[in-house]
Order: structure tokens, then sequence, then C-alpha cells
């Protein structure tokens, strides 16, 4: 294993990394801060999940940024971001 080599957490950003194309979008943000909290919450339910944007963000950590999971994960990723909701 390489000195940078290390297992992605849940909270990091994957800029058009193919490998979670196949992946299911559970919810869209704007800013970096909100998706990792959100996906902090879910890693910590014990569901797999990838913060990932198709470009870079901007200086401020903004832009289209997707939460995504496995396709079988989807429906608990669903019912655990409902019940995380703040409104």
């Amino acid at each position: 294993m390489g000195l940078f080599s290390r297992r992605p957490k849940a909270t990091d950003l994957h800029v058009g990394d193919p490998r979670f194309d196949d992946w299911e979008v559970v919810a869209d943000y704007g800013d970096l801060e909100t998706a990792k909290a959100f996906a902090g919450q879910l890693g910590s339910l014990g569901i797999t999940c990838a913060i990932t944007s198709d470009w870079e963000l901007d200086r401020f950590g903004r832009g289209d940024i997707a939460l995504r999971v496995p396709p079988e994960s989807y429906g608990d990723a669903t019912v655990a971001l409902d019940g995380l909701d703040l409104d």
C-alpha cells in the first residue's frame, strides 16, 4: 500500500470518478459542508455512501454535489435521510 493509499471516507469528495456512476443519487447539495454532514450521518448508520461531483468545486466549496449510495442501499438511505430532515 502506497504512502497516500487509504480507504476513502464517506466524507471524501470524488470529482469525476467513474466508480460511482452506477450508484444512486439520494440527495443533491450546493455546498460541501452540508454534503459531508449528511454523508457522515449515513456512514454512522452503517450505510455506504460517497460524495461526488462532475466538476471541481469553487473556492468556497460550492458546486453541484451528489450524495450517492450503492443501488441496494437506496431504500435505507432515503429513509435515513427523511429522518434527518431539518425542516
